[in-house]
């Protein structure tokens, strides 16, 4: 075997970047439809509020006298994290193989991963401010976030299988 052959064999597996956008598109559209039904219920809070809560992470409350247009940017900025979500985990797999092995494992750990990143480390350091601590909702979001992680998994498994 030549050594070009060699480093091409052992090379790290090209992501199939369409399949890993698609992928951030259902993991955010998941996550959107948890959290909005979460609060219809909980606090009968309109999607609308949902989207520009999101957008308060770039205009803090003024989001909220935005309307439609704060809300739209709540949307695609949520959309852009769950791809960048989805993308992160590809990136670190095609490297380390044994996040495609074991995807329930280290699924499962990464979304433990994000939930403590966005709400210790993004939501915090943005302009949204603290929000209040509500314990059920807080069990449902570590649940939500492990699905989400082993979303990820599997999407990044697909997305970087050599076939």
């Amino acid at each position: 075997m030549n050594a070009a052959h060699a480093a091409a064999r052992f090379s790290p597996p090209r992501p199939r970047l369409a399949r890993l956008l698609l992928g951030g598109f259902a993991v955010g559209t998941f996550d959107l439809i948890f959290a909005c039904t979460w609060w219809a219920v909980a606090a009968k809070v309109p999607p609308i509020r949902i989207f520009q809560s999101i957008a308060a992470g770039v205009y803090g409350d003024a989001s909220f006298d935005g309307g439609v247009r704060t809300a739209g940017i709540g949307v695609l900025a949520h959309y852009f994290i769950a791809a960048c979500m989805v993308l992160a985990y590809a990136l670190v797999a095609s490297r380390s193989p044994t996040l495609i092995r074991h995807p329930w494992r280290w699924g499962v750990a990464y979304g433990v991963f994000l939930y403590v990143a966005m709400n210790f480390v993004i939501v915090p350091l943005s302009a949204a401010g603290p929000a209040p601590t509500r314990p059920a909702w807080m069990v449902a979001s570590v649940v939500v976030h492990v699905i989400i992680g082993i979303a990820c998994a599997f999407i990044a498994r697909s997305a970087l299988s050599r076939r």
